[in-house]
């Protein structure tokens, strides 16, 4: 089950290190299994003049991440924006293979979250998400447009 809300965002900023203030002004999408809310996705930052919007998420397990969640999660923000972007500690390893996957293009700054440790940023457009292996899953009329 898919939901939406404030309680999505405040999940996802518990989950991650560093994140205690939260996302400010956002959307989110969060996914349900078994009644408990398993992972969500806030879309951040939102610049209209670029038309690039930030994304981060978190989840409590692995298998929650489905082709059909995939789907939703972009739909969102390829409805209106050009570019979706991410930042990902390098030594985050299961992000770092899931935008490796989606074909993010990614961008190493050194000592970005402190010292000794680099930050990852991924970049997808929208035209490389409509391009590749996982667009074809969704047919553009998913429920993640309430998200909105």
């Amino acid at each position: 089950m898919i939901v939406y809300g404030q309680h999505v965002a405040d999940f996802v900023a518990m989950q991650i290190p560093g994140c205690a203030r939260g996302f400010g002004a956002c959307k989110a999408i969060g996914f349900v299994d078994d009644g408990k809310l398993v992972a969500g996705v806030v879309y951040h930052n939102w610049n209209p003049e670029s038309g690039v919007i930030e994304m981060s998420a978190a989840s409590l397990n692995r298998a929650w991440l489905t082709k059909e969640r995939l789907a939703a999660i972009f739909d969102y923000p390829f409805g209106f924006c050009r570019m979706v972007l991410t930042r990902q500690s390098e030594t985050n390893r299961r992000a770092l293979r899931i935008w490796r996957s989606l074909g993010g293009k990614e961008y190493r700054i050194p000592d970005l979250r402190g010292p000794g440790e680099a930050e990852i940023i991924f970049t997808l457009s929208a035209d490389d998400w409509r391009a590749g292996k996982f667009k074809g899953v969704s047919d553009g009329k998913t429920a993640s447009a309430r998200a909105a």
